[in-house]
């Protein structure tokens, strides 16, 4: 199991901000020499706690999109089996696990009502979820 100090939450937090900060920088804003960043970027990389690096978008780049939440219950122990289906979805954007009365919680998009329709229709054919619950995101007012 991987050991994360406290340099190493700041280093992430940095790159969850900003994951295209130069090294330099970096080691700027942690006070620490640019060799320690590069050698702590590559140590989380290899031990795979670091696994790959994104692009965040405004939520009025994709306007057109439509997002939704989707909460979903599954059939006894049928999660597993849930979640690799769900995750090779393409409209399916993130899947969170979570207590209580639905199992998962699926965040969607689609480019139309039409298509997003049928997104839902796929996925409640998903054998072993029970039930499913979706609300459609009128506004972000955080990112």
């Amino acid at each position: 199991m991987t050991t994360i100090d406290d340099t190493d939450r700041e280093l992430i937090a940095l790159l969850r901000d900003d994951a295209r900060l130069p090294v330099a920088t970096l080691a700027s804003k942690l006070k620490v020499a640019r060799g320690t960043v590069q050698n702590r970027l590559a140590r989380l990389q290899r031990e795979g706690v670091i696994v790959g690096y994104t692009v965040r978008l405004r939520p009025q780049t994709e306007a057109h999109r439509i997002g939704a939440l989707m909460t979903v219950a599954v059939e006894g122990s049928r999660g597993p089996e849930v979640l690799r289906a769900l995750r090779g979805h393409p409209n399916v954007s993130r899947l969170h696990s979570t207590n209580g009365r639905w199992d998962i919680v699926v965040e969607l998009q689609a480019d139309t009502l039409e298509a997003f329709d049928r997104v839902l229709g796929q996925i409640r054919l998903i054998d072993g979820i029970a039930g499913t619950e979706t609300s459609i995101l009128l506004s972000t007012y955080k990112v």
